[in-house]
């Protein structure tokens, strides 16, 4: 399910975003459209993604969605409807790799969080409350239409 907990220090990315702000139950029929617009926002400046996809969940809630989706640009993005220029930020993360369907991801999230502290990576306190995370989707429907090999890296900063 998971791989093996690091900590790392991420890289900030300049990216391309939109913002979705939603119940859960709307997430899916959400994604779709922002992912078209932003491509197709890239495609009128010519540029393309630079990296893949990403879910940075801007507050938590187990009811409604805050998050910016996302990819990484090489050239800072005008502004476009919902496409507004945003990052990823540097940060010092907890980070491992999901292997599995997107359906697996919060079952993913809870095993990450259980093994960091049951290895003791970080400090419990960091654990509770979880304020952000983001998770970039490395290998998914695109690449294979086997949901086994989908990876998803699954980032929970750590503060300074």
């Amino acid at each position: 399910m998971i791989e093996t907990p690091e900590i790392v220090q991420s890289q900030r990315l300049t990216a391309a975003v939109v913002h979705i702000a939603c119940p859960r139950e709307k997430m899916q029929s959400e994604v779709r459209p922002a992912i078209n617009e932003i491509l197709a926002a890239l495609a009128a400046e010519g540029q393309r993604p630079a990296g893949p996809m990403f879910m940075h969940h801007l507050t938590m809630s187990r009811s409604n969605f805050d998050v910016e989706v996302g990819f990484p640009v090489s050239a800072p993005l005008r502004a476009s409807g919902r496409v507004k220029p945003g990052e990823l930020p540097a940060a010092r993360v907890a980070r491992t790799i999901y292997r599995g369907p997107y359906e697996g991801l919060f079952s993913a999230w809870d095993a990450f969080g259980k093994r960091l502290a049951a290895d003791k990576l970080v400090d419990p306190s960091v654990l509770s409350p979880i304020t952000t995370l983001w998770e970039r989707y490395l290998v998914g429907p695109e690449t294979s239409s086997d949901p086994s090999q989908w990876r998803t890296e699954l980032n929970l900063p750590l503060g300074k």
